[in-house]
């Protein structure tokens, strides 16, 4: 399960099938050496996208 407190690059490289998410979310989160440092819940924040519609979606990708 993805949470808000987990660190960007992990959710990437340990679940590579959600990029996508983050491409349709707008999140270049893939391209950004932050994403090694900052938690999904903040880099939604600064991107101003609800956290809760992208946890729902990260996570229903990993439901599949």
């Amino acid at each position: 399960m993805i949470t808000q407190e987990m660190i960007i690059a992990d959710i990437i490289s340990q679940h590579p099938e959600t990029l996508p998410i983050f491409k349709q979310y707008n999140l270049d989160c893939y391209e950004c050496q932050i994403a090694d440092l900052e938690t999904l819940g903040h880099g939604a924040g600064v991107h101003k996208v609800d956290i809760g519609q992208l946890l729902i979606s990260l996570n229903n990708v990993l439901e599949k």
